[in-house]
């Protein structure tokens, strides 16, 4: 077997290679131990640990019943797309990677339904559902890299989820084996289920601290037709953010509403090497409407168009053609990676979607106060706003004290405002100090104590979210 800096037993090593075959146990991790959380606030990931990929449920009970008789920790990794630190192993033991679960195993027309194992890609899925004439998934959450058992564990949101909703509102059903390696299926392609505590909502948003995820039933609905994208400059943030809630009021509920500061836009410019419709205005909206014919999205661009310049917008911009649109949802998805290098930290606060302009405007004053740049971008149809906080121009202990200052003014703001310190990100290991801050005791005793029953020996993804030790 080779030199081994691994402290996990050999015979515990060998009977991991039984399970899985030789090839599946990978003993040179490094490619496996950090997702995309910012390098300058992650943890320290342990490099004393064994690679694992499972093909069955059948392997990953074996695994996680011999991991929990030794009390070795496990760290269950899917895509690696992460913000948040919740793959990365802080202890020695073993990293679940899901990577070959990835069938897609059914899309039942009847029902509506998909169902795939946990491996499988987001963009898998989105490919197996549109051969499905009249089908769609909605749920879009960034990078397509994700794997649905990672987008189920960390509950992702999105751009798309002002009118469709989050990841939680298209699971109908999951198949997860518990640390003591028992296999539960929890839901199904029902509907309506009323039996017992809801075990399955549970689940949906635990960041891998309760069970391991193998399986899910998904809801899918009908393809929701053409779209329009549109693009709407102006001169403040506040006129940008102020006109959100006038849009949702009109009955007009896009598919997706995002904010950018224009340094932001800027940042994905350069990334994609594309170019954003309109370069004047310090903030901008995009608007992404849908509906079944031309004339509905006529009719609605109308309606938006005039609330939009009644708010002092610089122009409305309509992209038609698919090249257009999606070059331009390109240069906002890439926004984090044209400032990656520069990057302490992505906030993804949430607060009521009327509370948006309060809180950037105020978060902006602050940040101007502390000498500190920040990019806010984001959900602003949901009330999730991005704030990326940057490093330039700072040196030595500078940056970590101004972060710190800022990270912390912004979640007690959002907190004020009836919100939360994250909105899709989740907790992992950079913010559960920040959750201590802002959630009851009696609400983090709770999840300690359901942590206890679910993971007895406290093997599964040590250090994220609660401390239960």
């Amino acid at each position: 077997m080779g030199a081994m800096f691994f402290s996990l037993p050999r015979g515990v090593v060998l009977k991991l290679q039984e399970i899985v075959g030789n090839e599946n146990v990978v003993l040179e991790p490094e490619s496996y131990i950090y997702d995309e959380t910012p390098p300058l606030i992650r943890p320290e990931a342990s490099r004393d640990v064994v690679v694992v990929k499972p093909g069955s449920t059948e392997e990953v009970s074996r695994i996680m019943k011999l991991a929990n008789e030794r009390k070795i920790p496990v760290f269950v990794r899917g895509g690696g797309t992460g913000l948040s630190g919740g793959v990365i192993p802080t202890r020695p033991g073993i990293i679940l990677s899901m990577e070959r679960m990835n069938r897609i195993i059914e899309i039942d027309e009847q029902n509506l339904m998909a169902v795939c194992e946990a491996g499988v890609t987001l963009r898998q899925l989105l490919d197996a559902v549109e051969r499905i004439p009249g089908l769609s998934f909605p749920p879009h959450p960034g990078d397509e890299g994700a794997q649905i058992g990672g987008l189920v564990a960390n509950n992702a949101g999105g751009a798309r989820a002002v009118k469709y909703g989050v990841m939680r509102n298209y699971v109908a059903g999951l198949e997860v084996v518990l640390p003591t390696g028992e296999v539960l299926n929890l839901g199904g392609k029902v509907i309506k289920n009323a039996t017992g505590y809801d075990l399955l909502h549970l689940v949906i948003g635990s960041e891998g601290t309760l069970c391991v995820i193998t399986k899910a039933v998904l809801r899918l609905i009908p393809e929701p037709g053409a779209t329009y994208t549109l693009v709407i400059p102006f001169e403040s943030a506040e006129n940008a953010i102020r006109t959100v809630p006038e849009i949702l009021r009109s009955g007009v509920i896009p598919l997706a509403m995002e904010y950018m500061d224009i340094g932001a836009i800027r940042a994905g410019e350069r990334v994609t090497g594309k170019r954003w419709p309109h370069s004047g205005g310090k903030a901008h909206l995009m608007i992404i409407i849908d509906g079944m014919d031309e004339d509905e999205l006529i009719r609605k661009a109308e309606i938006i168009e005039r609330i939009a310049k009644t708010h002092g917008a610089l122009d409305v911009l309509v992209g038609v053609g698919k090249k257009e649109q999606r070059d331009i949802l390109e240069i906002r998805s890439l926004i984090y990676e044209g400032l990656k290098g520069e990057t302490i930290e992505v906030l993804d606060v949430s607060v009521p979607p009327a509370s948006i302009a309060e809180f950037v405007e105020t978060c902006q004053r602050e940040a101007e106060r502390l000498g500190i740049e920040v990019l806010h971008f984001g959900h602003a149809g949901d009330g999730n706003v991005h704030q990326q906080i940057l490093r330039s121009g700072m040196d030595g202990e500078e940056w970590m004290e101004k972060y710190l200052k800022f990270k912390e003014f912004a979640f007690g703001l959002a907190s004020r405002l009836g919100g939360y310190i994250t909105g899709e990100h989740g907790i992992g290991s950079v913010k559960k100090a920040d959750m201590l801050k802002t959630l009851p005791g009696e609400s983090i005793e709770l999840m300690k104590a359901i942590k206890k029953v679910f993971d007895p020996n406290n093997i599964l993804n040590l250090g994220k979210v609660v401390d239960v030790e």
